[in-house]
């Protein structure tokens, strides 16, 4: 069942004006008064709302619950503070000044980034020890960073205060999970018509009409990256090679590549136990050929290169140069 059902179903059963949606690796670094905020804002008169961030929200605080039984089919929550404002016409606020809330933990990466460290299942990863090779990388004046995938210029600019390495950075696929033709309201104000593949009775949550040559900007298009491309052209064995020509290191999202390989619809990518493996860089549990040899390329890089989620490009940057500090 689609986000969006579910959150419908939900909200109907209800028996408060408020609720607050939170994802289930969200806000993993949050303190108490980051929670009182969400629940002030559940608790308001006033229709509105609260997210850690309007753009791609991991938690959504909502004050009229009744205004979710016209959510559409959101495949995902990360759109909802987007229908809220165009669509619902709420007043949408957000937190993403404070960067602890940004952290989703998205992959078994991201909890070690959080200091917990790896499950035991992930003996014998190499992570460990390509976060302090990655680390060392910051901490070198004369190095190069590569960073690959849906990071942003909060992220650019901190890796250029704080890094002393050099930064390269190829920024793809930004809004893959929050730019859903569902939550956007069209020309008019209104919602987007029903004709749309995401709209239809019985269509994959996700599913976006294919661009064309000419189109107007905004217009819908599959999701496209710079980097898939080489590997389109070279095969996923040829990472390493072509991330050791771009720099020192490397921190790569491998979902962006994913959806450029397969499209947006998670349904249709490998299954999680795979992504969470190729994360790891424990190859030999890999069961997709295609992710599988792009894992064993970036073990066998000549640079250290992490792969995982917008979590490790994004919002994780914050704690890997702080480690490296």
């Amino acid at each position: 069942m689609p986000f969006g059902a579910r959150l419908r179903r939900l909200a109907a059963a209800l028996e408060t004006p408020g609720l607050v949606v939170l994802g289930s690796g969200a806000l993993a670094l949050a303190r108490a008064p980051d929670y009182r905020a969400f629940v002030v804002a559940a608790a308001a008169a006033a229709p509105a709302a609260l997210a850690n961030n309007r753009f791609s929200a991991d938690a959504v605080a909502i004050s009229r619950a009744d205004v979710l039984r016209d959510l559409p089919d959101l495949p995902a929550d990360n759109a909802l503070p987007r229908w809220l404002e165009e669509v619902a016409g709420l007043v949408v606020a957000d937190l993403r000044r404070r960067p602890r809330l940004g952290l989703d933990l998205d992959s078994p990466v991201d909890v070690a980034l959080a200091g917990a460290g790896l499950p035991a299942v992930a003996a014998g990863s190499p992570v460990p020890a390509r976060l302090a090779a990655i680390r060392s990388v910051l901490t070198n004046r004369r190095a190069e960073l590569t960073v690959a995938g849906r990071t942003s210029a909060a992220t650019l600019s901190l890796l250029e205060r704080r890094a002393a390495c050099r930064i390269r950075a190829l920024v793809e696929e930004r809004g893959l999970r929050a730019a859903s033709r569902l939550a956007q309201a069209a020309g008019d104000g209104t919602a987007w018509a029903a004709d749309l593949p995401g709209n239809r009775p019985g269509s994959r949550p996700g599913d976006v009409p294919r661009g064309r040559p000419g189109d107007p900007p905004g217009a819908p298009r599959p999701p496209a990256s710079v980097l898939g491309l080489l590997l389109d052209r070279d095969g996923p064995g040829a990472l390493g090679r072509i991330l050791a020509r771009l720099g020192d290191a490397a921190v790569v999202d491998s979902r962006v590549l994913l959806a450029h390989r397969l499209g947006p619809d998670e349904a249709a990518w490998p299954p999680v136990e795979d992504r969470f493996a190729s994360d790891l860089l424990l190859a030999d549990r890999v069961t997709d050929p295609w992710l599988r040899a792009l894992t064993m390329a970036a073990v066998g890089a000549p640079i250290p290169v992490l792969l995982g989620g917008h979590t490790l490009v994004g919002p994780g940057m914050r704690l890997v140069i702080g480690s490296a500090q």
